[in-house]
């Protein structure tokens, strides 16, 4: 687990499992409301759009079958019993927003997932405001808006903070938790504990645009799409790169991690080259830079971003290693014994 541990007490203000609201029944609200029922909470997934009662029968209608369809893919997976799909299910309330007064107040934890937008998260936070209990904490699950500029929507905003989870939310481990400076600790430690207790792994960071994963995800999907302008190579092969190359690679070792077992000055010159040929936004980054000039290389010096006891890494390679062949297996592309033989003899 990445972040501080906790041992906050993530039982309901009248004991019990906690209370949780999801404010946004779009489809991470609908992944977010699988992954908690899943876990063995009940959950209140709420649209607060004023509606038509035809158009709330519609939505909830929607909201139902693709909860159903993700709850069928984990059966199908084997991950959850087929008996036991109706029970999860029932552990999703679809509610509009003539409902959602009773569900916020009762709320522990309210999660909200509104579109993209300032305007849109104004009017959300202003409706949870009216009836949200002052004890409950409120996280808001925005990708691109960092957590200082929406703390000012709240009532109070010292039980605000961020936590992105990542699409298909009901599988995706990683949840990016980013208080703003006036967050209590206390608010923090609830939601890091709610989430472990729903089987996520959350990750501390600062109040940054993009955060990690989207700013990270940002730079690779416009570079794809440049390769395409460049005429390096046709939209499938580069995909398959990702797929059994640098997503596969990096779904085993972090980069900061690879960069210790490369070296820093690898990134250096790679970066140099491809900046000279392809611009500045290949340059190489300050923080490689100042280790290059403090003599910390990576593993071989003792010290990169990581510490590395005599130059040892410490089981990293051969556990990459274990995992990257693991996965492969999954794949159904791992390395063959005797493998060109084998096709040669057929």
């Amino acid at each position: 687990m990445n972040g501080p541990e906790t041992t906050a007490d993530m039982t309901g203000r009248h004991g019990g499992e906690p209370s949780v609201a999801l404010v946004g029944a779009g489809r991470m609200g609908r992944g977010m409301a699988v992954a908690i029922a899943f876990a063995g909470i009940p959950v209140a997934l709420i649209d607060v759009k004023r509606r038509t009662p035809e158009e709330l029968d519609s939505m909830r209608e929607s909201a139902i079958a693709e909860i159903d369809g993700h709850l069928r893919a984990l059966v199908r997976l084997g991950a959850l019993p087929d008996d036991r799909l109706a029970e999860v299910a029932n552990r999703v309330q679809v509610i509009g927003r003539s409902e959602a007064s009773a569900a916020l107040a009762a709320a522990d934890i309210v999660f909200e997932g509104a579109s993209e937008t300032l305007d849109a998260k104004r009017e959300v936070f202003q409706f949870i405001n009216e009836h949200v209990d002052d004890d409950a904490v409120i996280a808001s699950t925005t990708s691109t808006i960092i957590s200082t500029d929406l703390a000012q929507l709240l009532a109070k905003p010292e039980r605000f903070l961020n936590a992105h989870w990542l699409n298909p939310a009901f599988l995706m481990p990683i949840v990016e938790v980013s208080p703003h400076p006036g967050t209590d600790p206390a608010a923090v430690d609830r939601i890091d504990a709610f989430l472990r207790l729903v089987g996520k792994h959350p990750i501390r960071v600062a109040p940054t645009a993009g955060y990690i994963v989207p700013r990270l995800q940002a730079l690779i999907f416009n570079e794809a799409a440049r390769m395409i302008d460049d005429g390096v190579a046709t939209p499938a092969e580069i995909d398959e790169a990702v797929r059994l190359g640098f997503g596969f690679r990096f779904a085993t070792v972090g980069p900061l991690e690879f960069i210790d077992i490369s070296g820093l000055e690898m990134v250096k010159y790679a970066s140099g080259h491809l900046s000279e040929a392809l611009g500045e936004r290949f340059q190489v980054a300050p923080a490689v830079e100042t280790r290059i000039a403090d003599g910390r290389l990576g593993i071989r010096s003792g010290t990169g971003f990581y510490p590395w006891a005599d130059g040892a890494d410490n089981g990293l390679v051969e556990g990459m290693i274990t995992r990257q062949y693991a996965l492969l297996e999954l794949l159904g592309v791992a390395p063959q014994f005797d493998g060109a033989r084998r096709e040669t003899r057929d």
